[in-house]
């Protein structure tokens, strides 16, 4: 089952941390830059995290280079 968040990336970030809103989208606070994919690639890794998957079930499907990101969860 494929799950579609929404999520807000906030690069440069002291720590890295992922944080749900009232309005169920996601802001993530990543300590890479937006340079090369090291952003996309902690976002990844933050989400696979939080939901207790695996890196390779989680996709940004909208949004690679910009803030505003729509990632797709491959949930079993």
């Amino acid at each position: 089952m494929a799950k579609i968040i929404e999520v807000k990336v906030k690069p440069n970030s002291k720590q890295s941390k992922l944080e749900l809103n009232e309005d169920g989208s996601w802001i993530a606070f990543v300590r890479a830059q937006p340079v090369d994919g090291k952003a996309n690639a902690e976002l990844i890794s933050l989400v696979a995290e939080q939901f207790g998957i695996h890196k390779r079930q989680v996709a940004i499907k909208t949004g690679t280079s910009g803030r505003l990101k729509r990632v797709v969860l491959d949930m079993p």
